[in-house]
């Protein structure tokens, strides 16, 4: 089962008709999240995201989970967002919260899980990338962005590229993760990883964003 929710706040929505309005943001298209990630909800997530990507680390190393996921869709129209989470150790850090966002300019859900005020990143392309991910065939470069107006205490990481005309987010938790991509990311579509899906072990606690 999933429920809806304002995709740039925490807070729920009204439902009148087909339209969906948050107290905050006025009327939105839903997120649509499970109340605990599982491989059913997960199936169900895919089915209404249709062909907009669901992207995960591939592969997931030994220990780490699929801890939550979403999908920004109206009912009948096209999905705007995805988020996927996947939550592990690192020698270094200790438990660490990967989160992965494609979405359409001015979606929001991004930002929500950067805890960033703006719907959309700032300079990004300002230099050089900080780091590159791949994509299929083609490398998708990330540029840092600030945390430092509403991050007091710089637990996270931000990084913003561009693939396929959208907004491509990572936010790694702790900021100190950002060390896991000195090795080279790659990120899939999970619609398209197949019957090695049914593998991925879901579940734990979802992250707070």
């Amino acid at each position: 089962m999933l429920h809806a929710g304002c995709p740039r706040c925490s807070l729920p929505l009204t439902e009148a008709g087909t339209t969906w309005a948050c107290p905050e943001h006025g009327p939105t298209p839903p997120l649509w999240r499970p109340q605990e990630s599982s491989y059913d909800a997960f199936v169900r997530h895919l089915e209404e995201a249709a062909d907009f990507p669901t992207y995960l680390p591939w592969p997931m190393g030994p220990g780490w989970h699929v801890s939550d996921f979403g999908v920004v869709v109206q009912p009948g129209s096209s999905a705007r967002a995805t988020i996927s989470c996947v939550t592990g150790t690192s020698t270094l850090d200790g438990p660490v919260d990967v989160m992965v966002v494609s979405e359409e300019p001015g979606t929001g859900l991004g930002a929500r899980a950067a805890r960033l005020a703006s719907p959309d990143p700032r300079d990004v392309g300002e230099g050089p990338p900080l780091a590159r991910v791949r994509i299929g065939p083609g490398q998708v470069p990330l540029w840092a962005v600030s945390t430092s107006e509403s991050d007091e205490e710089f637990d996270r990481t931000v990084l913003v590229g561009e693939a396929a005309g959208r907004w491509l987010w990572l936010v790694l938790r702790p900021a100190s993760a950002m060390l896991l991509l000195r090795d080279e990311w790659i990120l899939r579509d999970a619609a398209g990883v197949g019957a090695p899906l049914v593998e991925l072990a879901f579940g734990g606690p979802p992250p707070v964003w």
